[in-house]
């Protein structure tokens, strides 16, 4: 397994935003007509008609949503949440699809630290963790650890 790490992420949430994919695709183009590039994304269940989504990007890029997510505001019900600071643990192995138990390794060492986790993603052969910087290499060693 091969576990990478990022720093300086900002965390971005959109509370209460329409839970249809028309406004998703809406949202999303226009980050990326301001150059922003999104990372990690995770869409909340759906409460009625509302939803969460968040989601990640540079610290470089914090100016330029927060003037997207102000702009957003103004014109809807929409609640921004952002944190700055975070870093992103990915763990990897092609062979995760086939491998009952990594999640548990990771998320028992995750709690032997009592880590802020701020957001999860994953796929068939990665997760990846967004936590916020001061609990990284504490985390990061523990994961690391875990996995020998």
């Amino acid at each position: 397994m091969v576990v990478n790490t990022n720093s300086e992420i900002t965390l971005v949430t959109l509370q209460n935003c329409p839970a249809d994919a028309t406004f998703l695709a809406k949202i999303f183009v226009k980050i990326a007509d301001l150059g922003i590039n999104v990372d990690m994304i995770s869409l909340s269940p759906n409460h009625g008609s509302c939803t969460a989504v968040s989601f990640t990007i540079s610290d470089e890029d914090l100016g330029k949503i927060l003037r997207f997510t102000s702009a957003l505001q103004e014109t809807s019900s929409i609640k921004t949440i952002i944190s700055s600071g975070n870093c992103k643990i990915n763990v990897y192995d092609e062979n995760m699809v086939n491998t009952p138990g990594v999640a548990a390794k990771v998320f028992s060492a995750v709690s032997t630290v009592n880590t802020d986790i701020r957001i999860v993603t994953t796929s068939d052969v990665d997760i990846s963790m967004l936590v916020t910087e001061a609990d990284f290499g504490a985390t990061l060693e523990a994961v690391q650890n875990a996995l020998k």
